[in-house]
């Protein structure tokens, strides 16, 4: 493990992780190699460990809306996952039991016997996958709109029903386009790299309620954190791994570990039908005025429900 000032490559911008820890008072960058990837992450406070896990198109910043009250009673650790910041992007790795061993590499490396797990998005498959795998490692589990992968996927569809496609995805029938197009190999980061502002400011407007949440300067950072070709691919091979996921979850008995669900207005339904069959004790919160980045929307209800889970 080293801190960010030990590393002499680091480049220095407004969006680089040295300059961005700023925002986080208290907390350090560290990086750590384990199950055979360099991961970063950053860490804050102290308590019983909360290990945090990000998703798409975002990075460990997603949390700043939450993570310094989080720190006020837990060691908050933040980690980029496999393929995502300035973790590791190797060519292959990205079904979930493998980024959940990355974690648990990451908890045995620390010493940490027990963790809480909390995750959001593709973040949040991880942390289930993690708490599947790993449930000696696992006190509590938390995942916000961002359930493992289960069949359920293969009946998205392809072509949206009429009337549901507007400019904000809708809550009865969500079509989520990009779950097919990061399927694609090669062409996206053909497309993307340095055009990914295009993508996320149009990503933002649709599946939040209030997109103006998402300060500029968050944009920014995701921009820079996936303008480049190989960013994308890792990013990318999250969704591309997910047949592999749906297998692997046939093999996993029902999570025995207290576990919380929060949905936004688009995801809690889906939440509440495919949580219940998996997890033996389960709490659900619906956060109906937040979109999917429910960390900038509704950051005090995300905390409520959180803080009030663990304790």
């Amino acid at each position: 493990m080293t801190q960010d000032n030990e590393n002499p490559t680091v480049p220095q911008n407004l969006y680089a992780d040295e300059d961005l820890i700023k925002h986080f008072p208290g907390f350090i960058n560290q990086y750590a190699t384990v199950n055979g990837v360099r991961l970063h992450y950053v860490e804050g406070g102290t308590g019983m460990p909360l290990v945090c896990l990000p998703g798409w198109p975002q990075t460990w910043y997603s949390y700043q809306p939450v993570a310094l009250e989080l720190a006020k009673t837990y060691r908050v650790l933040i980690v980029d996952i496999r393929g995502m910041g300035r973790s590791a992007k190797p060519q292959s790795g990205y079904d979930k039991k493998t980024m959940a061993a990355d974690i648990a590499a990451l908890v045995q490396q620390l010493g940490l016997m027990k963790v809480h797990i909390m995750g959001h998005d593709i973040g949040g498959m991880v942390a289930m996958s993690f708490a599947f795998n790993y449930p000696q490692f696992t006190q509590k589990l938390i995942v916000l709109d961002g359930l493992h992968p289960n069949e359920g996927i293969l009946q998205m569809s392809l072509i949206p029903s009429p009337g549901t496609f507007t400019e904000k995805m809708a809550a009865d029938r969500p079509y989520a386009w990009w779950m097919g197009f990061n399927q694609v190999k090669e062409l996206p980061e053909k497309i993307l790299a340095g055009r990914f502002q295009y993508l996320l400011d149009w990503l933002f407007h649709y599946v939040m309620i209030d997109d103006s949440k998402m300060s500029a300067l968050e944009r920014e950072v995701y921009a820079y954190s996936y303008n480049d070709a190989e960013s994308i691919r890792a990013a990318n091979a999250w969704y591309q791994t997910f047949l592999q996921d749906i297998d692997d979850a046939k093999t996993y008995q029902s999570l025995a570990m207290p576990v919380l669900g929060i949905g936004s207005y688009m995801s809690y339904n889906y939440m509440k039908m495919g949580l219940p069959y998996v997890a033996q004790d389960l709490q659900l919160v619906g956060i109906l005025d937040s979109g999917h980045y429910l960390f900038e929307e509704q950051p005090t209800q995300v905390l409520d429900a959180v803080l009030r889970f663990l304790a």
